[in-house]
């Protein structure tokens, strides 16, 4: 696990990775006595006792959020799809007594899921009026480029390369079309390494 995550502790090198190994077997020994509980309370436990146990370093959760988002999707009766970062920070703030952190927790689930929902509700929107706007358009770059953007929150001209197998002139053209007629905006104001999203 040290070599994994790349963690050591720095007050002693030699035995860093050992002292790692006991913290990370501390965290599993609780999350094993955890075993009978709902997947999506071992999640909010698991995040708060990352960095509990001394296995986040410099403030980073991404290893604990990856590994409450595993938890929570681990059988069938958990969560397979939690965004709990859409529903802000409040959900992930870890002061306060357990009770009070799972009912944030379980809160910013519930909120990063009805904005996951508007999200996909405004996808398959725009979806729909890109599909009338782009109707007279021939070939399948259009097309492709149009799933895409339904599927990439952020798309460069490379990545539309990439996924429609198109050239770059026939995808920087389609971009242009596209913007012009409203269904795109550009978002870096670069001339280099630009990115549109759809306008939703």
């Amino acid at each position: 696990m040290a070599a994994f995550l790349n963690r050591r502790d720095p007050e002693n090198i030699e035995d860093s990775a050992e002292r790692l190994k006991d913290r990370a077997g501390g965290w599993l020994d609780v999350m094993t006595a955890a075993a009978d509980l709902h997947p999506i309370t071992r999640a909010c436990m698991s995040f708060n006792l990352w960095s509990l146990a001394g296995l986040g370093q410099h403030g980073d959760h991404m290893e604990a959020a990856v590994t409450a988002s595993r938890i929570a999707a681990s059988d069938d009766t958990g969560a397979i799809f939690a965004p709990i970062a859409m529903g802000g920070a409040r959900g992930l703030r870890g002061s306060g007594l357990p009770p009070e952190r799972l009912a944030r927790w379980l809160e910013g689930m519930e909120s990063a899921t009805l904005t996951a929902m508007r999200t996909l509700d405004d996808i398959e929107a725009w979806t729909g009026r890109a599909e009338k706007v782009m109707a007279r358009l021939s070939g399948r770059t259009p097309s492709a480029l149009r799933n895409t953007f339904s599927q990439w929150p952020l798309v460069s001209a490379p990545t539309a390369e990439t996924m429609t197998g198109a050239s770059r002139a026939a995808v920087q053209r389609n971009l242009a079309w596209m913007e012009a007629r409203g269904l795109i905006r550009e978002v870096t104001g670069q001339g280099r390494y630009r990115m549109w999203r759809i306008i939703i």
